[in-house]
């Protein structure tokens, strides 16, 4: 808990001084970003849109986040209508159409969907509707999906609340939600304060405030598991699960110094149990009518 305690000390000693407010993230430039690499491509150099292409893609992402299958429990959804917000290069979408979901998608960028077009192609799949859309607008009815699925996605869209309310608007009563956003209490979080900000000399600046700046795009954010139930308890959601899980970004495995990954492995082990894990994941039901 040690840890977790110094995390809430460092931004509430930081919400204390008067520092500018970030600005209001431009949608166009997370488009941007996003649409020049779709997320995970970079982790393969074979030809674009071939079978190793894709392959790699999959080996790479279920190996440093292999919490997706246990959270999102693709064969459960056999038959079920299924919305998965954000398909970036398609790899989890591949895993609803392969354990037999009704499978809908949708990304703000083309490129997404270009790559998923050509992924199916590639596997012979077909899915029911893939299109651009934007997840703080999207484009279906009211109580239409039996899960809204959505991971590492929202926390970068300007309006985190307007998209989890939509995710919520378009889910059938007594159906659900499964959405990982970044955890701002996080190993990982805290490492990035002390790069871009303890060690950088400026160490009034917010984890709130280096997130926003250096990590992915423009405008990323995280969130507090207090301000995701705040958050939801303006929906009509109930049964909602919330926790953090230690990541391959906590241990620091990806590291290129050996230094660096024994103290990320030392501070994982020791904090394990201290709800300080990058992803935080959520899962709830709609309210019954």
């Amino acid at each position: 808990m040690v840890l977790a305690q110094f995390c809430f000390m460092v931004e509430g000693i930081h919400l204390s001084m008067k520092q500018a407010p970030l600005q209001i993230n431009s949608k166009k430039r997370v488009y941007e970003f996003w649409n020049e690499t779709t997320c995970g491509t970079q982790y393969s150099d074979k030809d674009k849109f071939t079978k190793p292409y894709f392959e790699d893609i999959e080996n790479y992402r279920y190996s440093v986040e292999p919490q997706i299958f246990s959270f999102a429990q693709f064969t459960r959804f056999y038959g079920k209508k299924v919305l998965e917000v954000g398909i970036g290069a398609g790899t989890d979408f591949l895993q609803w159409i392969r354990a037999g979901a009704k499978a809908y998608g949708i990304d703000l960028t083309p490129e997404a969907i270009r790559h998923i077009e050509k992924r199916l192609e590639v596997y012979h799949l077909k899915a029911e509707e893939i299109k651009v859309a934007d997840s703080e607008s999207i484009p279906y009815e009211d109580n239409t999906f039996d899960l809204v699925y959505s991971w590492g996605v929202i926390h970068h869209t300007p309006d985190t609340r307007k998209a989890l309310r939509e995710i919520v608007r378009v889910i059938r009563p007594g159906g659900m939600g499964k959405i990982m956003v970044y955890h701002k209490h996080s190993l990982s979080a805290f490492y990035l304060w002390l790069r871009k900000a303890f060690f950088a000399f400026r160490p009034w600046k917010t984890f709130s405030w280096c997130l926003y700046h250096y990590q992915e795009n423009i405008g990323t954010k995280a969130f507090t598991i207090k301000e995701i139930r705040t958050m939801l308890k303006d929906f009509p959601v109930a049964n909602v699960q919330i926790r953090s899980h230690i990541t391959y970004c906590d241990t620091l495995e990806y590291h290129n110094r050996m230094l660096a990954r024994r103290m990320g492995e030392i501070l994982s082990y020791i904090f394990s149990n201290a709800r300080v894990g990058w992803f935080l994941t959520i899962q709830f039901e709609k309210e019954k009518a």
